[in-house]
């Protein structure tokens, strides 16, 4: 059935962009307001349809969006002023960027008749060209040529964002041009985007008959499973062939870890288990889905990782086939089409193979069995204080339902979410490696919260990270949005002080505050509500009264900095890029 075009007689452009914001599902805008931006949010307004949710940053209006758009699979909105509102925005922009996240950048402009006048805030060619700023971090960033030419902007900007690879774009649109008016329809987006759909068949058919042949093969999901939401054809592929799984970090979770084919993360924070079957170097067949293979889920790219007859990459951007590791087949296409057909033609080749040589069931649960997953399982149940990270990880553990929602924030957070939780749910842990921002988490999962307002949403944060984008729990507050923040505690930036002490000996210290943030009186400032979990048992109590009072909630928790979390491949990667530099260096 042909969809009709729906015709606007006339209207003015601002109000243009808002309809087809509208027509793409779009339910909150992430910002702060500016002179310039105001006509933008009184089409807001008037339109309806559509909330604005004032941010406290514009950084963390742009990581709002981004969890918005991680957690609801749409597209993520954020918007700023002309001048510091547009560079404010720039490190959210880059995370969604890094992680192909799909966000509209909307940005204000000075009127076109003062360009190069020194107009107050101005950002164009003229002056700090943001335009031309952002384009390095969006798919596209263009600024608006005229009021005429809005529907065409959008749509190919929409077009750009959510096809192929997806990420954020960014739209200047001078003041000027806002209330013009215009003569255009509002053109649906199948009729001006189409979702990916091919497959190399011939690939397909050879990526089959490796894995079905394959003596020990291995499956290394990335985020991409994630973005398709391909969770099921992963796991029928798996279960069908008996292939073990392991995810890159960013993708924890995305194939359930209380599976019996799950080996856990393979990368920064790995498993034990994934480290052993994928680096011992006997791994004949690897599929690898959605990772471009970057350090963070190689192990600092290591060698033994490549398997020694096949890689086969499932990739929707070409430019990641084979950027690391040489595929011997490059499968082009959303991970979900492609490992769809793929199982339809694993059942095709099945019906002529009547003893295969593959690994069994009962060979993977011998192996889980005789080997750990942990690094030091013996700390989950330490009664140690400071708190034991491992112990915190247990008790969030045994407090969180399975289909919370998980963010976590940069730092020695992840390293320990990575190695010591468990995700059991796909698509309910989140987490920003691709550019590994400082301050995500804490935000993002405000948006993530509007995204899923049935579902528990909780963010495991620094108390370094807290400091950059913590204020935004008073946007939670203000929203009445039942958010709750667990802060581990430990007087600094954990990550950076165990990479000093590990990398140059503890001979000279730069990251520890010289005086402790207290974290549950600043939340209380913001309209918190707060505890402080210093023994054993309170983390776990404190989550679950947090969670059941349906306010927003912020947790102090006191752990150990001397604790050193799972990150020895990030330094041993490091060691290496200086002890090459160096050389380098003395052959000059």
């Amino acid at each position: 059935m042909q969809v009709k075009e729906i015709a606007v007689k006339e209207t003015t452009a601002i109000r243009l962009l808002v309809e087809y914001l509208k027509g793409e599902g779009v339910e909150y805008v992430f910002g702060i307001p500016g002179g310039a931006l105001m006509p933008f949010y009184e089409a807001v307004f008037d339109l309806g349809g559509i909330t604005p949710v004032l941010a406290k940053h514009e950084g963390g209006a742009a990581f709002m969006a981004d969890g918005y758009a991680r957690a609801s699979g749409k597209l993520g909105v954020c918007c700023s002023t002309t001048g510091p509102g547009v560079t404010n925005l720039i490190t959210g922009i880059a995370c969604a960027y890094a992680d192909s996240i799909p966000m509209l950048v909307l940005t204000a402009q000075v009127a076109t008749s003062s360009f190069g006048k020194g107009a107050f805030q101005e950002s164009t060619c003229h002056s700090i060209d943001v335009v031309d700023m952002l384009k390095s971090v969006t798919k596209s960033s263009v600024m608006i040529p005229s009021g005429e030419k809005t529907g065409d902007i959008l749509k190919a900007s929409l077009r750009a964002a959510l096809s192929g690879r997806k990420g954020p774009v960014h739209i200047n649109f001078p003041m000027d041009f806002m209330k013009k008016t215009v003569r255009s329809c509002i053109v649906p987006s199948s009729k001006y985007r189409v979702i990916a759909n091919q497959f190399d068949r011939e690939a397909i058919k050879e990526a089959s008959r490796e894995l079905i042949h394959a003596k020990k093969p291995a499956i290394l999901a990335g985020n991409g499973v994630n973005l398709s939401g391909a969770h099921e054809e992963l796991r029928r592929l798996a279960e069908r062939l008996n292939i073990p799984v392991v995810t890159s970090p960013k993708a924890k979770g995305a194939f359930p870890e209380n599976h019996v084919l799950s080996l856990g993360v393979f990368g920064f924070g790995a498993s034990l288990l994934a480290e052993k079957y994928l680096l011992a170097e006997d791994v004949d067949v690897l599929l690898v889905i959605g990772t471009s293979l970057s350090e963070s889920s190689t192990c600092g790219w290591d060698s033994r990782l490549a398997p020694n007859k096949a890689l086969i990459q499932i990739d929707i951007d070409p430019q990641e086939i084979s950027k690391n590791y040489p595929a011997t087949y490059g499968i082009l296409g959303d991970a979900k089409v492609a490992l769809k057909e793929l199982n339809f033609q694993v059942e095709r080749d099945m019906r002529w193979v009547q003893d295969r040589e593959g690994i069994t069931l009962q060979w993977i649960k011998e192996f889980k069995r005789a080997n750990p997953r942990y690094i030091t399982p013996e700390k989950m149940d330490s009664e140690e204080m400071p708190l034991k990270p491992q112990r915190v990880m247990k008790e969030i553990q045994e407090a969180l339902s399975y289909d919370t929602a998980l963010f976590i924030d940069a730092g020695t957070a992840v390293f320990w979410a990575f190695h010591y939780f468990s995700s059991n749910e796909p698509g309910n842990f989140f987490v920003n490696t691709g550019f590994f921002s400082m301050g995500h988490g804490t935000a993002a999962c405000i948006g993530g919260k509007l995204a899923r307002p049935d579902k528990p949403v909780v963010a495991l944060v620094g108390d370094a990270a807290f400091a950059m984008n913590g204020m935004e729990v008073h946007t939670a507050v203000e929203l009445e949005l039942p958010v709750v923040w667990v802060v581990l505690n430990n007087g600094g930036h954990g990550m950076i002080y165990h990479g000093e002490r590990m990398q140059f000996g503890g001979k000279f210290t730069t990251s520890v505050f010289g005086k402790r943030l207290d974290i549950a009186e600043i939340a209380k400032g913001l309209g918190a509500l707060v505890f402080r979990a210093k023994r054993p048992g309170e983390v776990k109590a404190c989550l679950l009264e947090a969670i059941k009072s349906g306010r927003p909630s912020v947790i102090e928790v006191d752990v150990d900095l001397r604790e050193a979390p799972p990150m020895g491949h990030r330094v041993n990667t490091l060691e290496k890029i200086f002890a090459k530099e160096e050389v380098e260096c003395l052959l000059k």
